[in-house]
């Protein structure tokens, strides 16, 4: 075959009508948004968890709530949609919904709580405060099936999440107000642990990705080449 036939558009076909091949587009790659996601969780936890363990003053609870608007709540929030652009659904739910959390947690804080409807009936806040947590430690308790498929590292943060939510409602329901269960405390110094354990998954994260290998292990359980 010559040269002539290979540059030659098919029969019937002008030079200006003969088909294209569109170069292939590269497709930028997206940064892994988890430790980010978990530094913005860990600190608005432990913020929050020394108030309900009794290190500190109960009166100084408000002072999470710059955190859990800007980085518990929107950084986590943005942190769950790039999950979805990554399409991993694990992350993207996770992320999201904590992210929520911290936004409804700021929310009721500053507004909800001061209305008159509720200040009316000031001793059973605590019995809607217990519901709001029980709808959490629910959602927490089965996201914790789902992440024992992710890491050792991941699955010890929701698990130790699900038994804080379990402790702080429990101490909800329980507590008179201002809150004194033991519960709550309880619930507090989980909060703690699991403050260290998100951390620990999100330094995990950004040195291993920073240095290209593994330098602080986190006990993947997803085979090679599935989602974290």
């Amino acid at each position: 075959m010559s040269d002539t036939n290979i540059t030659t558009p098919t029969a019937g076909m002008t030079a200006a009508t003969a088909p294209v091949t569109a170069e292939p587009t590269a497709v930028a790659a997206t940064a892994d948004p988890a430790p980010l996601g978990l530094a913005a969780f860990a600190m608005t936890t432990m913020v929050l968890s020394v108030v309900n363990a009794g290190i500190l003053n109960a009166a100084l609870a408000p002072t999470v709530l710059a955190l859990a608007l800007f980085y518990g709540g929107i950084t986590q929030l943005l942190a769950g949609m790039w999950e979805f652009r990554r399409g991993n659904t694990f992350g993207a739910t996770a992320f999201s919904s904590f992210g929520a959390f911290w936004l409804s947690y700021w929310f009721l804080a500053t507004f909800i709580l001061s209305t008159p409807a509720l200040v009316a009936v000031a001793a059973q806040i605590h019995q809607g405060i217990g519901l709001y947590l029980l709808g959490w430690a629910i959602f927490t308790g089965y996201m914790t099936v789902a992440s024992f498929r992710v890491s050792g590292a991941v699955a010890a943060v929701f698990v130790l999440l699900t038994l804080t939510f379990v402790a702080l409602c429990i101490g909800a329901f329980s507590a008179i107000i201002p809150p004194t269960s033991s519960w709550t405390k309880i619930g507090g110094w989980l909060g703690l642990a699991t403050a260290l354990a998100a951390w620990y998954a999100s330094f995990a994260g950004v040195t291993n990705e920073t240095f290209k290998r593994t330098v602080v292990p986190t006990w993947p359980m997803a085979p090679a080449g599935k989602a974290r």
